[in-house]
């Protein structure tokens, strides 16, 4: 209807303007291709914050007084990009959506020609998502996961892209069924699991904790994460700040323990509490309302989940993706990456028992839920 979709972010800032700015200078970075520490620079010398909260019609507390130095936008469309930012809106997330295109972070700008990272993004089955890496200087690009050949075929000729690698994450059906179809039609080469090698259809190179795979000119470091199975990696593009994790971590959520234990999978959360916070995580499947229901009951009282949730009711009922999240959004939402907390704790019962204990507990709960 023409007018700026500040809803969500209005209920964010109004419950915790820090949460707020936190989650806007990650999604700016990842959006923007600046670096995180430039967002934060523009968001502390200007006064976009103040002026989106109130034509939002709430009070912040956020500070801001000096004119920005960039080109002054009006205020409607101010609020309606800063708001599109944060919370997701604008036209590469719009209602009916069937793909997204991100840049990496680092120092080239979103439309720069200079090497950089950049991911396709396209719902694929029931909730999977699937991606597309594209290193645009060498023109190799890989997909990540095979959940579905066709989709993965579109996705590969809106964009004129050549598939030259195929990075799997685990040997699950969504996963690496298309791996073999994939591999014939392109002579792409398939890259997986150490622990899962006899399960990965057509696999040319096993990885496992430590390696680093290469795509063009760009780089990521492989993590053993099992768990959702014994073999399950995920590859860390650690300039880039990005994380293609599969099935380990959700928005608010992790991957169900089908084989490995939950000392094995809190093994992998702390791992993933190692890297920086405004880490952008790609994850596999669109789970995340699911995920903030439950995560409410052993949580409730948790301002940023509750700040959060409404932000994902909005957009699952506008029908909008709610991945890639951030590590800063999941620390402070997520319960399965927050075992310390008191409040979780003492809703479990669990009050100073073992991290991995009331990590175990709650995957439990969530069995059950």
């Amino acid at each position: 209807d023409g007018r700026p979709r500040s809803v969500p972010a209005a209920l964010m800032a109004a419950a915790h303007p820090r949460l707020f700015v936190r989650q806007f200078v990650a999604r700016a970075a990842s959006t923007s291709g600046a670096s995180t520490a430039s967002c934060r620079a523009r968001i502390r010398a200007g006064p976009v914050v103040r002026r989106v909260c109130l034509a939002a019609h709430i009070r912040s507390d956020i500070p801001g007084s000096a004119p920005s130095p960039s080109r002054p936008r009006a205020p409607q469309a101010r609020a309606h990009h800063f708001c599109g930012l944060v919370t997701g809106y604008g036209a590469r997330n719009r209602p009916g959506a069937t793909s997204r295109d991100t840049f990496a972070c680092g120092n080239a700008r979103r439309h720069s020609t200079s090497m950089a990272l950049q991911v396709h993004q396209f719902p694929a089955l029931k909730d999977n998502y699937g991606y597309l890496l594209h290193d645009p200087e060498s023109g190799e690009t890989a997909a990540i996961d095979t959940p579905e050949v066709a989709v993965i075929e579109r996705a590969l000729a809106e964009k004129g892209w050549t598939l030259t690698h195929i990075w799997n994450t685990h040997h699950h059906w969504d996963h690496a069924g298309g791996n073999l179809e994939l591999k014939e039609k392109t002579g792409c080469k398939i890259i997986g699991p150490r622990q899962e090698e006899d399960k990965i259809p057509g696999i040319d190179q096993a990885v496992g904790e430590g390696d680093v795979v290469r795509l063009g000119n760009l780089s990521a470091k492989v993590y053993d994460m099992p768990g959702h199975t014994l073999g399950h990696i995920v590859y860390h593009f650690e300039s880039e700040q990005k994380a293609f994790v599969g099935d380990v971590l959700f928005p608010m959520g992790c991957g169900r323990l089908f084989e490995g234990t939950p000392a094995m999978m809190w093994s992998s959360m702390q791992k993933i509490l190692a890297w920086p916070d405004d880490t952008v995580i790609y994850c596999a499947h669109e789970y995340t309302l699911a995920n903030v229901k439950f995560a409410l009951t052993v949580e409730a009282n948790n301002p940023d989940l509750q700040a959060r949730a409404e932000v994902v009711k909005v957009k699952r009922d506008r029908g909008e993706w709610t991945v890639p999240t951030t590590l800063a959004e999941e620390k402070a939402t997520n319960p399965f990456l927050r075992p310390s907390s008191v409040g979780l704790q003492k809703n479990l019962g669990m009050e100073g028992a073992p991290l991995a204990d009331v990590f175990a507990e709650t995957r439990a709960r969530k069995d059950k839920f």
